[in-house]
């Protein structure tokens, strides 16, 4: 029986992040609530009305296909696609179908499949259909209708459910780092669509696209993306091992079912009847005009995380968190300045364990605080520099890394400066030799039977025991003297 390898391309729509409409000067809001508040005689299409470009999203689209290291059209237009749907206010939409901005570019994925895009264009969105519950009819919202919407479709090259969770994953990222689009899947603010087909393995590399395809729609998250593809070549696997056939149909995604779900089988091509928009311009674009694009792109992700691995010597999964939460990264560098700054003016030799010191409160503490009261890192009183205060402290012993979690909780609450903290409340550390020998012996007595394991060899009873000692100076006690006083201790 032959091997079967799937064949993926895909279609991602994103809404992108500007102020209005694409081609008139409505509110671009993906937050409103109120049905048809943002629309105008324009993005309604009524008649002798004319769309004017929007300026910025032709730019953020650019600026995608240049991260995407796309070839950028000198020469770009757009055009009608007409069709007739309830959402569909001009019984057309605008659209680019034979020239668009952005051609053929390339996404290296982090499993470091190399993944080709075939182009990116521009287009306007539709409207928005609502099928109220128990009603024996439908509305239609057109605050969407118009909005700037960027289509990227990608060559056959996926093979698998973790090329496509790969490829949304990092052209979410892109998209917010470039500033295109927010991406949130659960707005609707990207959009994916699988096409899928499986067919004897090695036919693809050769050229050879033989199998028949299934689009599968109504994937709001990276999540419903992968389980579906998953699913999908589990199901079309199994139909051919059992000689039947693939059916050419349009399928969603069932999250309940976690399967997907036959939509409309059979379809044709669509003629769809393009023709170059009669009403706007061909667009033409200088050689300076392209190489800004290209030069005015930020760092990107991948680059980042090359950056973070070799400057800061961070763990991958560390790294990983610090790049997907765009923000919670810029607030780690900015403590990192302060604290090599600090390290400058201290003629500190070896600064190596102040990043990971850092990321370890950051990526630990202080996002399970944000976790737990709902907040982001933005929206924090504690300011960088008096994080990196309270690194410093901990790294110069002035106070336990036990004491530290209490003092960063003090400082979420109220945005104090951790020295305050620590005076007030009296944490700092206790290096105290005599003191830290009394509470020692005190710990033994209470504790003699640990004390005995531990002169029997037992190793883990010396932790218990540095555990007790701590919590009786409530985590002041610096651990390591804590641990060789208590040795001391147990043998006098």
């Amino acid at each position: 029986m032959p091997k079967y390898e799937a064949v993926i391309g895909l279609e991602i729509h994103a809404e992108l992040d500007t102020d209005t409409k694409m081609f008139c000067s409505c509110k671009n809001d993906p937050d409103e609530m109120h049905p048809n508040v943002n629309i105008c005689p324009i993005c309604m299409g009524h008649p002798g009305t004319l769309p004017v470009p929007n300026r910025k999203a032709i730019e953020l689209t650019q600026r995608v296909g240049a991260a995407l290291n796309c070839e950028l059209a000198d020469i770009s237009k757009f055009d009608r696609k007409n069709y007739f749907y309830p959402d569909l206010p001009k019984g057309y939409q605008i659209s680019q179908y034979d020239e668009p901005l952005c051609g053929r570019g390339k996404l290296t994925l982090q499993n470091g499949r190399e993944i080709g895009i075939t182009r990116i264009h521009l287009e306007e969105d539709t409207g928005r259909n609502q099928h109220p519950e128990g009603k024996d009819y439908s509305s239609v919202d057109f605050n969407r209708a118009g909005r700037p919407l960027m289509e990227l479709v990608t060559e056959p090259d996926l093979r698998d459910a973790e090329d496509v969770e790969l490829f949304a994953q990092e052209l979410q990222r892109i998209l917010r780092y470039t500033g295109a689009s927010h991406a949130n899947m659960e707005k609707g603010e990207m959009r994916v669509e699988v096409n899928l087909s499986l067919q004897e393995e090695g036919l693809a590399e050769k050229g050879e696209l033989v199998g028949t395809k299934v689009e599968v729609k109504n994937l709001n998250s990276v999540r419903s993306a992968r389980l579906s593809v998953a699913y999908e070549i589990n199901r079309q696997g199994d139909l051919l091992e059992d000689g039947k056939e693939i059916v050419q149909e349009t399928r969603g995604w069932h999250d309940t079912k976690q399967a997907t779900i036959s939509q409309r089988e059979k379809e044709e091509a669509h003629d769809y009847r393009y023709f170059p928009e009669p009403d706007i311009p061909p667009l033409s674009f200088n050689e300076q005009q392209l190489d800004e694009r290209r030069r005015g792109l930020p760092e990107l992700p991948a680059q980042r995380r090359a950056r973070f691995a070799k400057e800061y010597g961070l763990l991958d999964e560390e790294i990983a968190v610090l790049v997907d939460e765009k923000p919670l990264g810029e607030y780690y560098e900015k403590v990192i300045s302060e604290l090599l700054a600090w390290a400058e003016a201290e003629n500190m030799q070896d600064t190596s364990r102040l990043p990971k010191l850092a990321a370890n409160y950051l990526l630990s503490d202080m996002k399970g605080l944000l976790q737990e009261h709902g907040g982001a890192i933005t929206d924090t009183k504690i300011t960088p520099e008096n994080f990196a205060e309270l690194v410093k402290m901990v790294a110069t012993d002035a106070i336990t890394s036990r004491v530290a979690k209490d003092v960063l909780r003090e400082m979420f609450s109220t945005g104090a400066d951790p020295s305050v903290v620590v005076e007030e409340k009296g944490l700092a550390q206790v290096s105290d030799e005599g003191e830290l020998l009394n509470v020692a012996k005190q710990v033994v007595e209470e504790n003699a039977e640990a004390a005995d394991d531990f002169r029997n060899g037992k190793e883990e009873a010396l932790k218990f025991l540095v555990g007790k000692m701590m919590a009786a100076t409530k985590g002041k006690a610096n651990p390591q003297m804590a641990s060789d006083l208590l040795k001391q201790a147990i043998g006098s």
